[in-house]
């Protein structure tokens, strides 16, 4: 297998492990941990699997003048992002949160436009109008309360922060992933991550009455800890060693497929004409904007 399709493979599997993860914590969360207390769980054992394997392989360590880079990506990435997407996760539906994750690809166009100075042209423009509008909809529209999901729209606002900071990252990582080994750069993020953001969320882990959690919860956590995040990051990092930031975002638009195949697998979450009509206008917008610019001169001058 090439390296590529290595990759591609890898990239798919993140979006696998994620997609299954939107229902999954939701049986965890705020049951059993609140969602920062899940967070804290989730990033220490990652950071400790993380460790371990740096002491696996053979790699060049992080240059002094690259610590306080891989610092600041960790704010973005480990400390909003995924603060937000947690707590956001704990009060929407796993069919919206994992909609929202959608505009993924949007936002990294957006971001690139800013940052990478990307030329915009006229339906890539139109896809960011269209995507964010159906962003806007999904996270404005649904406000009844569902079962275990408390306050829909501020969820879904702060699964879209997540979904900026996840994109904001995959354009600001590139650089380090190339000059670096991943598992080298990924256990200096999420260290940082675990001492930044300790001091204010630890508090909430002393709390759980951990003796009182069944087992099939543990399996949960181990799995959110292994899959969804040491598993996800990896395997992420490797996709972007080898392919661009908008090939590996790309890969989000499977992510409400399986997340809402899965919850309503298990009953957790229903469908209704918001959330088609909020998808469908979305993925139109991310299909826009993913288009390669001959393809849109290409489709220009056919119409």
């Amino acid at each position: 297998m090439s390296k590529r399709n290595l990759a591609l493979l890898a990239v798919f599997s993140t979006a696998v492990f994620y997609g299954i993860n939107y229902t999954l914590v939701k049986r965890v969360m705020p049951n059993y941990l609140s969602p920062y207390a899940l967070v804290w769980v989730r990033i220490c054992g990652a950071t400790i699997l993380f460790w371990i394997t740096s002491f696996m392989i053979k790699s060049s360590e992080l240059e002094k003048k690259d610590f306080p880079k891989v610092a600041l990506l960790s704010i973005v990435a480990i400390v909003i992002n995924i603060l937000s997407f947690f707590k956001g996760l704990s009060l929407t539906t796993p069919i919206n949160a994992s909609v929202i994750m959608v505009t993924t690809p949007i936002l990294v166009f957006v971001f690139s436009l800013i940052i990478l100075k990307e030329k915009l042209e006229l339906k890539r423009g139109l896809g960011i109008i269209i995507g964010l509008l159906g962003a806007f909809l999904l996270t404005t529209a649904d406000k009844k309360v569902a079962e275990n999901a408390v306050n829909i729209p501020l969820g879904n606002l702060l699964v879209f922060v997540n979904a900026s900071g996840y994109a904001l990252y995959l354009i600001l990582t590139k650089q380090m992933i190339e000059k670096y080994h991943p598992i080298t750069f990924i256990k200096w993020l999420y260290t940082f991550g675990l001492l930044f953001m300790t001091p204010f969320i630890f508090n909430e882990v002393l709390v759980v009455e951990w003796q009182k959690i069944p087992f099939n919860i543990y399996l949960i956590i181990a799995y959110v800890v292994v899959f969804a995040t040491y598993c996800n990051f990896l395997f992420n990092l490797y996709g972007l060693k080898q392919l661009k930031p908008t090939t590996v975002s790309a890969f989000i638009y499977t992510q409400p497929v399986i997340a809402s195949l899965f919850a309503l697998l298990v009953g957790s979450d229903e469908l209704s004409w918001v959330k088609i009509a909020s998808t469908l206008l979305i993925f139109i917008g991310v299909y826009l904007v993913t288009l390669k610019p001959n393809e849109v001169k290409n489709k220009v001058t056919a119409n």
